[in-house]
């Protein structure tokens, strides 16, 4: 799992069966100084994240098992929970 900053959504209204009712944000990860690594990807979205949340995200075979999916659903980045406060010791 991994912290992320949620900086978009995603409307398609032409997707895969398995996907229909999902609600598809574009993430991006975070840093351990807040500041945006790699490149944004889409997730599903199962805790009702918006727009500038910070949230946590899983991947892979977790984040199908997330989303309640079945093990050839085409899902690869799940957001599971809304984050309310970092502390970081240093």
């Amino acid at each position: 799992m991994f912290l992320a900053k949620v900086r978009g959504t995603v409307v398609s209204t032409s997707k895969d069966a398995r996907l229909v009712g999902c609600k598809l944000l574009v993430t991006q990860r975070l840093g351990i100084d807040g500041e945006f690594v790699g490149q944004p990807e889409v997730s599903i979205d199962t805790v009702g994240a918006g727009v500038g949340e910070t949230v946590i995200i899983t991947k892979g075979s977790s984040a199908r098992y997330a989303t309640r999916s079945d093990a050839a659903s085409p899902v690869d980045a799940t957001i599971v929970g809304i984050v309310d406060q970092i502390e970081i010791e240093r």
